[in-house]
């Protein structure tokens, strides 16, 4: 990463009311940053993100994951962070087997939003489930209480901007593992993948906290990466939870610290914990 890479600034602000016009003195206040990251193969460009300047490698990982431009983390061979006059670029190195793989897919990004499927050219293209070899045990509602209590002091930059998403990895128990905030809600949970990956994470172990909406593509990324179990703090689309049913995975929405709903196109209750 190149070095002081901020991840804030300061603006001003000053308080105001709709009927009295200006109630305070202008006060310095932090503003999320959100830089262009190019992301680069083979000396080829392939996406522009828009995306928070922090744990980019990771984000480097995990969007090549989600993405199936690489099936495994041996296959990035290095990732180089370059700062650029116009924003970031990261420039992935690939096993040369992947790089000729990737470079015949043929396809091109240029989103805002790094939701995965901005760049296809038809509805044909669009990334089909993988189901999971193998089932793990439910989580309990109790571990997924306990992660969601211990989120919002894990929440830094968010705290400062109130601007950002994040994504944490959390194991069995509730315990937090790991926590990546982006201003891009697929960003983060793309950079949440990435470290736990490069980790050698096993997926069956753990499961995913976001604090967005479930849209399709953020159950498809939880997918690839093998967990089986989502947790959004607001609503899923129903595309989400029909991916979710075909994928195997079990997706628990409109999550508060004391409850939530287990949502379903399908039965898939069971006792002891909410069903995988």
């Amino acid at each position: 990463m190149p070095p002081n890479e901020p991840t804030w600034r300061e603006a001003v602000a000053r308080e105001f009311s709709y009927v009295s016009g200006a109630a305070s003195a202008a006060a310095p206040r932090a503003v999320a940053v959100e830089s262009p990251v190019n992301l680069v193969f083979g000396g080829v460009p392939f996406a522009v993100m828009m995306a928070t300047p922090a744990d980019l490698e990771d984000f480097a990982y995990g969007f090549c994951l989600t993405e199936g431009i690489v099936e495994r983390v041996a296959d990035i061979r290095a990732v180089e962070v370059e700062r650029t006059p116009d924003g970031l670029r990261l420039n992935v190195a690939l096993a040369s087997e992947r790089l000729a793989a990737h470079l015949a897919r043929g396809r091109a990004m240029s989103g805002r939003t790094g939701c995965g499927i901005c760049g296809i050219a038809d509805l044909a293209s669009l990334p089909k489930p993988r189901a999971a070899p193998k089932r793990a045990t439910p989580v309990a509602p109790a571990a997924i209480g306990a992660a969601l209590r211990a989120l919002e002091a894990r929440q830094p930059l968010n705290d400062a901007t109130r601007a950002v998403h994040a994504a944490a990895w959390c194991d069995r128990e509730g315990t937090i593992l790991c926590v990546r905030e982006d201003v891009g809600r697929h960003n983060a949970l793309d950079k949440a993948i990435g470290a736990m990956a490069r980790a050698g994470a096993d997926p069956l172990q753990g499961f995913f906290v976001i604090t967005s909406r479930c849209s399709f593509e953020m159950v498809a990324k939880a997918a690839a990466f093998g967990a089986q179990t989502l947790v959004a703090l607001s609503a899923p689309t129903s595309l989400a939870l029909e991916r979710a049913r075909d994928c195997g995975v079990t997706l628990v929405a409109v999550a508060r610290r004391d409850h939530a709903l287990s949502l379903a196109f399908a039965e898939t209750s069971s006792k002891g914990g909410l069903a995988a």
